[in-house]
């Protein structure tokens, strides 16, 4: 009897302690900060404890010159991914088609930058492949049957072809296969840069090694001269402005020819001798019989 007395009597002093902190505001007070930061982690035994997260790192922002940027279309937006690294970068992507987020992983801003080089390269030798033809045989350098409109070489066969060497489909699959294979090679070369001096090619395949840069492999094949050994960066970047300036340029010898069907070296022949008469203007005249101005 004296145990089960003793044992209500400790119920109830148990309960009234429970009613006397539930019943005050400390018991809803918000809990303190040590509490708060208290953390049970259960592992596994012999299991490491988790490394510590590193504090992020501050970003350094590459302040550019204002001599350095092209003033129409550059916004703080391309200015956080357009830092200066790449030749020819003046800030000017208004179109965000360099941004990396903002591509949303379709467009790779490398390769859009890899390929802007290329396609440079490729319209500074279409270009001067348009118009040299065409001034050496006005000048008798080259026979005359040779020094042919860029058009009516081949290249609009409606507009005529040369005489060459086969019948111009028998031309047109040869450059197929050829140009097939060196774009392949190009492809491999950017996407697993060195592998092509892995693959036998008649024991040329060392000179095929590449620097590491897709864009500019350099060796022997590529670079004979060693050009850019001191000056690297300041070549790169005239690279690019005159690749630019060759793409700009081949798209007005189509639109030229499309207009005045006649080369480009007889236009501005034509414009000199005749500035008010020979312009813009005067083409744009001839399109369906009235000027646009």
């Amino acid at each position: 009897m004296a145990a089960i007395t003793t044992s209500s009597v400790t119920a109830v002093r148990a309960v009234k302690g429970a009613r006397a902190t539930f019943g005050s505001r400390a018991a809803f007070a918000a809990p303190s900060a040590k509490a708060s930061k208290a953390r049970f982690v259960c592992r596994a035994e012999g299991e490491a404890e988790a490394p510590k997260e590193e504090a992020p790192k501050a970003v350094v922002k590459k302040e550019r010159k204002k001599d350095d940027l092209y003033m129409m279309g550059v916004s703080d937006q391309n200015m956080a991914y357009l830092d200066g690294t790449l030749p020819g970068d003046f800030g000017f992507d208004p179109l965000g088609m360099s941004d990396p987020e903002g591509a949303g992983g379709f467009v790779n801003p490398q390769w859009l930058a890899y390929s802007e080089v290329i396609h440079g390269r490729w319209a500074m030798l279409g270009v001067a492949g348009i118009v040299a033809p065409e001034i050496l045989g006005g000048m008798g350098v080259i026979p005359e049957s040779t020094g042919l409109v860029w058009f009516t070489s081949g290249a609009i066969p409606p507009q005529g072809t040369f005489d060459y060497w086969a019948n111009p489909m028998t031309i047109f699959w040869v450059n197929m296969c050829m140009m097939n294979f060196a774009e392949i090679k190009r492809g491999q070369d950017y996407w697993f840069p060195g592998s092509q001096a892995e693959t036998p090619l008649l024991g040329w395949e060392k000179g095929f090694g590449g620097s590491g840069n897709p864009t500019y492999p350099g060796g022997k094949w590529f670079n004979p001269f060693n050009l850019g050994k001191d000056d690297m960066a300041s070549m790169q970047k005239k690279e690019v402005k005159n690749g630019r300036l060759a793409m700009m340029a081949f798209l007005g010898c189509m639109v030229q020819a499309a207009v005045t069907g006649e080369g480009p070296w007889k236009n501005i022949c034509d414009h000199v001798a005749d500035p008010f008469g020979a312009n813009m203007l005067a083409n744009f005249g001839a399109i369906g019989g009235a000027s646009p101005f």
